[in-house]
């Protein structure tokens, strides 16, 4: 093999300079990272760092040269320590380069390497030219490389020398084979893969590729690792595997798997204790872990017996845990399906009773959950149906109350019966409870409607604590919706309803109960106590008799459909309805003026009472006007009579009395005119409603034959025009007699004031003077105490020269205290005259003013 490289195509760095023996070694070629590097520096050669002109070539120690013998084109290499004369036709290639050291624990990486002989030295070629493995790869290491050594023309150092890679304990290499080769016993091919398990030093070969370092799982008590085959191989356990296989590692500590196996996850085990089981299902047949052998589909139970904790296998499902379930002696179950001996007996009821504890088993369920016994009280019973034949042993029936001899009954599929109380009562499973029932208790004015299953006829029970039979049942009455309000409203105070449209109550039906809005009641006939309140809900019970308390001077009709007639109850009493009796509802006018149908209610008020009405009229000259009118009214009739029914004769009673009374108030009017009926409105109307008796006097009142209704009063409200502007005129003339009424008022009330002013003025002035007057009094004295204090002192002075200095300036100082108290005093008397007068004056500016303001 000849090297076609030559130094003029070296590059200029790699050349030797003659000072290169004063240098310092090169630095360490680096790797070649990819293979067009590799390839230009096989073909190249070793870099060169001196210059191709220099003749001596000084090698040192451990560094080499290429020479280029350009005669045969062959290469060489010259090692040092020497000193090497360059011929003419000798090219220097490279150098001096150092050595390649392999230390201890290292290796390199040597591309295109030199074939070696048996005895270890380089093969050349008949031209002399090194023989080189291209494309190939060897790795050098100190125990056949001790000491440095070149690199030959061709060669390429990969790299410096690399450390040998220690494999730690738990841990492992995986590896793979690039082309067959034998290691050891074992024929490895391409492609290959196995593991180098520490703890070790890894040696590397070319033809082996490192793929990546494992370090082992750590399998925890508790836990376990998912396993899956790559490929059919042996497992860690030297158990034979499929591809696509999977199983689970439960030994706890370091797990390292094969070259074919692959951890898929981990798994955690579920902890088992004596009140929680876990719930399988086994994906495919196997055995588990219990020496089991179990079916594809197959649910099971794992329990603390078994063990203290579970972890799932490959071929295993969790459905879920299972709690205990536990019964305690008040306490039963009905299981659905049960397992008895290992066997699910499906379509079957099993019953437990308390005290129990255990485990719901896969497919197994509660009907209705776990039920406390049924405890019964002497007022209470139970209503039982068969569900398949059986017989009823120890039965216990009770006749009025008292229990008879227990007995045993064959019962049929439907058949019901109760069991009374005071007892305790676990139903089997052929037994279904229907309901429970307690006796109502009723006094002698409450009572429930009870059917008969078997006949159908309805009872109404009142007056005493009834149990229904196993063949009764409560019946629900029900009620028209009008009478449904009247009966709420009168439980809440209210005597009668209006309707919605007429300004009434409002109902909606929601959730089953009525929802009641106020709205303010119109006036009219039977008008009572008025409702009020918020929104109330209500609610009646439809299998309770339906009672209603008519009140004080009233009476409600009633109508039995069974026996087709109708009775009257008069207030104050309690009405309850038999199953085929209703109430008549009364819809009387209402509102001014007076509508039909406006007042609904189921009491006919008897009166006295009053009602109001609004007519209109015209007179004889073409007048017309509104009158308000209002009758005073009564039912004569007594309780008693045999014809009390004809009060209910009429439908609306109110209507037909207004319209009667307005027709004779028309035709009275009729024949009046404007200013005459003006004067005697009352007299009018009322001769002309009540009548007159042969003696030429006005009725004192009017009955109505047909229901004994007795009006017996009329009063007129109010007289208003039709017209407008007969209304607008005599509205002018009643405010211009207002006006003048007023301007009269007025005078008279300023005259009053001004002569109260003049009166006030001249008490003022003379209590002036007589401040004045008292004043002047009061200073003359002030002069005369002045003259005699003046007298004293001319004689004290006299006194004083006579008899001595002291007694003179002795009685100085006592005139001259004597004459501050005198001086004291006139103040004190001024300053009360002043107050006084101040006093006065302002006394008569007060009630002088009060009675300007009064005045104004």
């Amino acid at each position: 093999v000849r090297c076609s490289s030559s130094v003029s195509s070296l590059p200029r760095s790699h050349r030797l300079t003659s000072s290169f023996s004063h240098q310092s070694p090169p630095p360490f070629p680096q790797p070649l990272s990819t293979l067009s590097q590799l390839e230009q520096a096989t073909e190249a050669g070793p870099p060169s760092t001196m210059s191709s002109s220099v003749s001596v070539v000084r090698i040192p120690p451990y560094k080499y040269i290429h020479v280029l013998d350009t005669n045969t084109n062959v290469t060489r290499v010259i090692c040092g320590p020497k000193t090497y004369t360059k011929q003419d036709h000798e090219h220097l290639v490279c150098g001096p380069e150092a050595m390649i050291t392999v230390p201890p624990r290292h290796y390199c990486v040597v591309r295109n390497p030199v074939v070696i002989d048996d005895e270890g030295r380089p093969v050349q070629d008949d031209y002399g030219q090194f023989k080189l493995r291209f494309g190939d790869s060897e790795i050098r290491m100190v125990d056949r490389y001790p000491d440095p050594f070149p690199l030959y023309p061709g060669e390429a150092c990969v790299g410096p020398p690399t450390e040998l890679r220690i494999v730690k304990q738990n841990t492992c290499l995986k590896l793979r084979a690039l082309r067959p080769f034998t290691d050891g016993d074992v024929e490895r091919e391409a492609g290959d893969e196995w593991h180098f398990t520490g703890p070790g030093t890894y040696v590397p070969r070319v033809d082996v590729e490192e793929v990546a370092l494992i370090d082992a799982r750590i399998v925890r008590h508790g836990q376990a690792l998912r396993i899956r085959a790559r490929r059919s191989c042996h497992d860690s356990y030297n158990h034979k595997r499929e591809a696509g296989e999977e199983w689970l590692v439960r030994e706890a500590g370091a797990f390292l798997p094969g070259p074919d196996e692959e951890i898929c996850g981990e798994v955690q085990a579920v902890i088992l204790t004596d009140k929680k089981a876990l719930h399988l299902q086994a994906t495919r047949n196997f055995t588990d872990v219990y020496g089991v052998e179990r079916k594809a589909g197959e649910e099971w139970l794992v329990k603390s017996s078994m063990a203290t904790s579970h972890l799932v296998d490959v071929y295993e499902r969790k459905i879920g845990e299972t709690s205990l379930t536990t019964l305690s002696n008040r306490q039963y179950c009905v299981v659905v399906d049960p397992v008895i001996d290992g066997v699910q007996r499906l379509a079957t009821r099993q019953l437990r009773k308390g005290e129990l504890s255990f485990f719901l088993q896969p497919g197994e369920s509660l009907e209705n959950g776990i039920q406390d016994v049924q405890v019964l009280a002497d007022d209470e019973a139970l209503l039982l149906s068969a569900r398949e034949a059986f017989v009823d042993a120890d039965y216990v029936d009770v006749v009025d109350g008292e229990a008879q001899a227990p007995i045993d009954i064959a019962r049929q599929p439907g058949d019901c019966w109760m069991v009374y109380g005071p007892c305790e009562y676990v139903p089997p499973v052929m037994v279904d409870v229907l309901e429970r029932r307690q006796a109502i208790p009723l006094d002698e004015n409450e009572g429930v409607y009870v059917r008969d299953n078997r006949t159908g006829a309805v009872s109404a029970r009142v007056g005493t604590t009834y149990m229904l039979k196993p063949t009764e049942s409560l019946w629900e009455k029900e009620l028209p919706d009008e009478v449904e309000q009247l009966l709420a409203v009168q439980a809440h105070g209210q005597s009668y309803v209006v309707p919605a449209h007429f300004g009434g109550e409002s109902w909606d039906d929601v959730g089953g109960s009525k929802r009641r809005r106020r709205r303010a009641p119109a006036t009219g006939a039977g008008a009572g106590a008025g409702a009020g309140g918020d929104d109330a809900v209500v609610g009646r019970d439809k299998s309770r008799v339906v009672t209603f308390r008519v009140a004080h001077n009233s009476a409600c009709q009633i109508y039995d459909y069974k026996s087709k007639s109708s009775r009257v109850v008069f207030g104050p009493d309690l009405v309850m309805l038999e199953p085929d009796e209703d109430f008549t509802v009364l819809r009387l006018s209402g509102d001014k003026p007076k509508r039909p149908n406006v007042i609904k209610n189921l009491t006919l008020m008897l009166g006295p009472d009053f009602m109001t009405d609004v007519v209109t009229v015209e007179t004889a000259d073409h007048a017309r006007l509104n009158l308000t009118l209002s009758y005073n009214w009564h039912f004569d009739v007594d309780a008693t009579d045999a014809d009390a029914n004809r009060i209910f004769n009429v439908r609306d009673f109110v209507g037909d009395a207004c319209k009667a009374i307005a027709s004779r108030v028309r035709g009275a009017v009729a024949a009046e005119s404007f200013d005459n009926f003006h004067k005697f409105s009352a007299k009018v109307i009322r001769t002309s409603v009540f009548g007159l008796t042969p003696e030429g006097k006005v009725r004192d009142n009017l009955v109505f034959p047909a229901n004994s209704l007795v009006i017996t009063n009329v009063d007129v409200q109010s007289v208003e025009p039709v017209d407008e502007r007969t209304r607008e005129s005599l509205q002018k003339s009643v405010q211009l007699a207002i006006e003048i009424t007023t301007d009269s008022q007025e005078a008279k009330a300023k005259h009053e004031a001004k002569r109260e002013a003049e009166l006030a003025m001249g008490r003022l002035e003379r209590q002036k003077l007589q401040n004045q007057a008292q004043a002047e009094s009061q200073r003359k004295s002030l002069l005369l105490l002045r003259a005699e204090s003046a007298a004293v002192e001319t004689q004290g002075q006299a006194k004083a020269e006579a008899a001595a200095l002291a007694d003179a300036s002795r009685i100085s100082g006592q005139a001259d205290v004597e004459q501050a108290k005198l001086r004291a005093k006139a103040a004190s008397i001024e300053n009360s005259a002043r107050l006084q007068m101040l006093q006065a004056q302002h006394a008569e500016e007060i009630a002088h003013q009060r009675l300007s303001t009064s005045w104004s």
